[in-house]
Order: C-alpha cells, then sequence, then structure tokens
C-alpha cells in the first residue's frame, strides 16, 4: 500500500499537479494539507472524473484537510474540536484494517503569542484524540504538515533557526509527547543525517537548488504499520515544477494492507 503526503498550499491552484502527480504514482491514500477551500468549493468533480475517492474538510483562505485514495474510505472522522471550535486540520479514514489519520498542524505565526500557545494545545489535543480512539497496537498512519522540525538535522541551519517557529524547544516537547504514544517516524527509519527536505521557503532565493529546507512533512506508523513499511521517500521533483506548492511528497510502501 502506498501511503503519501502533500501539502498544497491551495488545492485550486495545484490541480493539474496533483492530478498528473497522482496519476504517475498511483498512490493508495494521498493525504494534502492547506486546501483553502470551503467544502461547497472543493474541486470534487476534478478527481472522480480522474477516478480518484476524495473527502475533505475545508476552509476558505486558510487550513483545510483531504484524503484522496482508490478505494472508498470504510469509516471517516473529520474534524478535530479545540477551545470549543474545529479549525478544519484533521481527517481521519479507516481502510479495511488500516486507519489513517491526515493533519495540518497550526503553524504557530511567531513564539510567545497566543497562536503559538494555541499550536502547543493543539498537539495535546491530538494527544487525547490517538488515546480515545486507536491503540498502538492497531495498524495506523498519522501524516501530514505537522509544521516543526524536531532534530538538527530537519532544518538546513539548526542553530540560526533554534528557539524560533517550527524549531523551538517546546514544539520538540509536545511533538515527543504525541510520537511517545506508539508512533515511528517511518523516513527515519530508512533515511539518517541531514539534507532530507520536505519544504523550501519561497523567500530565499535559491532555497531549492541550496538546499535550504525543513523536513516538516512527516509519516507516522504504529508498530504494525513500522514494521511492514519496505520504504519511505521524499520525492523532490515537484518543488521544481512551475507553480509549486512550497512543501512536496513524503511516499511510504507498506506491504500487507
Amino acid at each position: 500500500m502506498r501511503l503519501t503526503t502533500y501539502n498544497a498550499n491551495s488545492i485550486r491552484v495545484r490541480l493539474p499537479s496533483v492530478l498528473e502527480w497522482l496519476g504517475a504514482n498511483q498512490p493508495d491514500v494521498l493525504g494534502i494539507q492547506e486546501t483553502k477551500v470551503d467544502d461547497p468549493e472543493f474541486p470534487a468533480d476534478a478527481f472522480r472524473d480522474a477516478g480518484w475517492h476524495v473527502e475533505f474538510h475545508g476552509q476558505k483562505a486558510r487550513n483545510g484537510v483531504a484524503l484522496v485514495s482508490k478505494r472508498p474510505p470504510d469509516e471517516l472522522v473529520k474534524g478535530l474540536v479545540l477551545d470549543g471550535e474545529d479549525d478544519r486540520r484533521l481527517i481521519a479514514a479507516r481502510y479495511g484494517d488500516l486507519w489513517v489519520v491526515n493533519t495540518y498542524v497550526p503553524n504557530g505565526t511567531q513564539v510567545g503569542t497566543d497562536k503559538f500557545e494555541y499550536k502547543l494545545r493543539w498537539f495535546d489535543a491530538l494527544r487525547a484524540f490517538f488515546e480515545d480512539r486507536f491503540s498502538p497496537d492497531q495498524p495506523v498512519v498519522w501524516m501530514g504538515d505537522v509544521n516543526v522540525a524536531p532534530t538538527p538535522d530537519d532544518v538546513f541551519d539548526s542553530e540560526k533557526h533554534l528557539g524560533g517557529i517550527g524549531h523551538h524547544p517546546a514544539e520538540f516537547e509536545v511533538l515527543s509527547k504525541v510520537v511517545g504514544w506508539g508512533w515511528t517516524d517511518l523516513f527515519r527509519k530508512f533515511h539518517q543525517g541531514p539534507g532530507h527536505y520536505t519544504f523550501w521557503e519561497f523567500v530565499i532565493r535559491g532555497s531549492v537548488s541550496k538546499n535550504l529546507g525543513w523536513r516538516i512533512d512527516h509519516i507516522y506508523g504504529t508498530r504494525p504499520v513500522a514494521e511492514r513499511c519496505v520504504d519511505c521517500r521524499i520525492d523532490k521533483e515537484p518543488r521544481l515544477q512551475d507553480r509549486p506548492s512550497d512543501h512536496t511528497y513524503v511516499v511510504a510502501d507498506v506491504e500487507g494492507f
């Protein structure tokens, strides 16, 4: 089973390239983040006309998540409620025995702000979501833009960025608590060291060619998934295309589902 994640940074802008990538790579499930569109305007027909099933939970101009799959899900969950509101950052589906949870973690904007504190509490709410619904012994995948580069190897200049948004000790702590529930970082099962990135900022001139990036798009698996994962890789090529997202795809191949 091929499981993939991608922050599209507007699904309507990126629609042609996403459909092209789907056709060429044939994932069983693609989790998309930052769709930036209300549900009535989501381009569902384009996916269905191309032979894909799609489920989505969106919000105009920001946030929004979707799951594109070869087969329809057997169960579906939308939303993570925090402070009495659902900000359209989570969608989860069961395909046979396997659950796939797709999240777009808040960026946090700036350290020390209410939005940063909200990000930390969102991680706590996500951990509670996993505890309430699943067991680490079940086959479950968690994927998406986690908006944290958790180690020095996950950002091009850790010394420069340490203590800032996306590379802050408080973020490391809350992400570690979530991962400690029972997750394995599938990419790090196969690739160690620096230089492996999924996000390159538009504001840095030549960021892609110089590989000045961040690894903030992750795929995690519980033990039954991690044991059957035979490959996990970053597909950098879409970031080199015209009008790309500032993120690219992460792809995991798991046998037995």
